[in-house]
């Protein structure tokens, strides 16, 4: 499914599909574009199912908020929240991030609003789909069944980061869904929906077709197997999770890729690693080149040549120092943050570094994809947020024209939201839960010798390795289980950072509270804005419900959705 479908379609439905700007709880004005009658039918349902997908981005089209605060690549909740990465730029720019990092941010926020909307303009939209579907009598009983996996995967999606970010949130289905009464999806916020969530991905899981020949942006059964699993291991449910990632594995459909970094390049999109990539577009035609990543927009370095703006979602300290490694190339577990990688001349480091750093982040002196060496011009300010820029997002000089426009920060390097390496991943995690120590190392250590692969090193000018990369295998059998867990646990980070998950990983591993607080203790000695911030256990878990939608909720003078404890 191409982008440029999408956001042309959508234009076309933006009335009838998704929710208002307004200040209805989830309502959904018709503009009078296309009546539903018109849309029930083989065609109008491919159109709302387009409409649909279009949303899995997280861009609105509601000029009220800001592209990146639906991100689908969630680095504001998943990453900067975390210990992965500072908001960046300056203190003046974006200061609703800062309140966030610092976790003094409070439930009228606009990016808490503007991500809620995204996910349930996403919900909306799904609904008129599964709405449309029974009344298409020119679509066959097979045609109707993968058009309702598609829509169902899709609606499990949105509800998913919904859940994720706030917790207790509405469930929203279609025989709720009403886009004619305002009052239909003000729906109380007290179950929890993940039964509802698994009832979703677990249709889509039985129903899809295992590929679509030539649209790889439709998901699969195997991309809604690989959040199914997720939704039960946010659950703590290893036991439901760990067959549905084994069929995936023997299924045979995905590997890794040779080097790391194909898993992040324009050129590489949609490779052999690739279970659901969000598909991004340029020159299709959308104002301001819409489709192209604008989710990421501010994420690029600031200077340097390579874009026009931002300097935002530096990685942090206590990220890069976690790709240091021992004589043996295996990670520092417990002492890794003791010292730092330093920041100027960071080339000049001597001690042994896992590989996948300078795929990750943009380090002074080291080579950043083909723009030339990373500096310090890469950063607006270097006393505020550090020396370090995001990398994994950034598209290659050479792309200019091919897969970016003129200004690289609207590109077609699509975000991979579910890849092998995450399905492995978990299978580990489910494996030591299970006692299947070896078997867990056995699956990380496939992870290891990719990045182990020399070919996929970063080179400087000379054709050197830019860093002292020395990675290797866990060799001695794991016979400890908590040293196992933080093993893989470790992994996850290393593998995964700067890709949205690192603060709802924590979360679910009952541990976010002891390693954000250990994180601010040290970070606040470096990042002055960072003093005194602290993590809450009990409460920041989960965001705010956005004050105005529960303000919106009210049904006869009585507000529907309640608010998280202690905000």
């Amino acid at each position: 499914m191409k982008k440029y479908k999408i956001f042309l379609l959508t234009t076309i439905l933006a009335g009838f599909a998704t929710t208002s700007c307004q200040d209805e709880f989830l309502d959904v004005t018709p503009l009078g574009a296309l009546s539903s009658a018109q849309l029930q039918n083989k065609n109008g349902v491919n159109l709302l199912l387009t409409g649909a997908y279009s949303m899995i981005d997280g861009v609105q089209a509601v000029s009220s908020f800001s592209d990146w605060q639906g991100s689908a690549d969630n680095w504001i909740y998943g990453e900067v929240v975390a210990d992965n990465a500072y908001k960046g730029s300056d203190a003046n720019d974006q200061p609703e991030i800062s309140l966030i990092e610092a976790y003094t941010h409070t439930p009228i926020l606009n990016h808490f609003r503007g991500k809620w909307r995204a996910v349930y303009d996403g919900v909306a939209r799904t609904n008129d789909v599964l709405q449309a579907i029974p009344n298409a009598a020119d679509m066959n009983a097979t045609e109707k069944t993968q058009a309702q996996a598609q829509a169902r995967f899709l609606r499990g999606h949105y509800h998913f980061e919904a859940k994720k970010m706030y917790n207790m949130v509405p469930f929203i289905d279609e025989k709720t869904y009403d886009p004619a009464n305002p009052n239909s999806t003000k729906t109380a916020n007290d179950k929890d929906i993940w039964v509802n969530i698994v009832d979703d991905l677990k249709f889509a899981y039985d129903n899809l077709p295992a590929r679509w020949a030539g649209e790889p942006g439709r998901v699969s059964k195997w991309a809604a197997g690989a959040l199914l699993a997720k939704a039960y291991m946010f659950q703590g449910k290893f036991n439901d999770a760990k067959p549905v990632l084994e069929a995936i594995v023997n299924s045979g459909a995905y590997s890794l890729m040779p080097k790391y970094h194909d898993n992040f390049r324009a050129e590489t999109n949609n490779n052999r690693e690739s279970l659901l990539e969000v598909q991004f577009s340029i020159n299709d035609g959308a104002p301001i080149n819409n489709n192209g990543n604008r989710g990421a927009t501010l994420n690029y370095p600031y200077g340097g040549g390579v874009t026009t703006c931002c300097g935002f979602y530096q990685p942090s300290q206590n990220l890069v120092n976690a790709f240091k490694t021992d004589d043996k190339g295996l990670p520092l577990l417990d002492d890794f943050n003791k010292t730092d990688i330093p920041g100027a001349n960071s080339s000049t480091f001597t001690g042994n570094v896992d590989p996948r750093l300078d795929w990750t982040v943009g380090r002074q002196g080291v080579q950043f994809l083909d723009w030339g060496p990373h500096s310090a011009v890469y950063v607006r300010d270097l006393a505020y947020a550090g020396p370090f820029s995001p990398k994994k997002n950034v598209p290659y000089k050479g792309d200019v024209g091919k897969f970016t426009t003129a200004n690289p920060r609207f590109n077609t390097n699509n975000y991979r939201m579910i890849r092998y390496a995450h399905v492995l991943l978990m299978l580990a995690e489910c494996e030591v839960e299970a006692n299947a120590l070896d078997k867990a190392r056995t699956i990380i250590n496939q992870i290891r010798t990719r990045a182990a692969n020399a070919d996929g090193f970063v080179k400087q000018a000379d054709g050197k390795n830019a860093g002292n990369y020395k990675i290797g295998t866990y060799d001695a059998a794991w016979t400890d289980k908590e040293v196992a867990r933080k093993a893989v646990r470790f992994e996850t980070r290393l593998e995964l950072a700067m890709e949205g998950h690192r603060f709802f990983d924590l979360v679910r591993w009952g541990i976010a509270d002891k390693t954000i607080n250990d994180y601010l203790e040290m970070e606040q000695t470096k990042r002055t804005y960072l003093k005194g911030a602290k993590f809450v256990k009990g409460k920041h878990e989960y965001f705010p419900i956005p004050q105005n939608e529960i303000i919106n909720s009210s049904l006869d003078g009585a507000a529907t959705l309640k608010q998280n404890p202690n905000y």
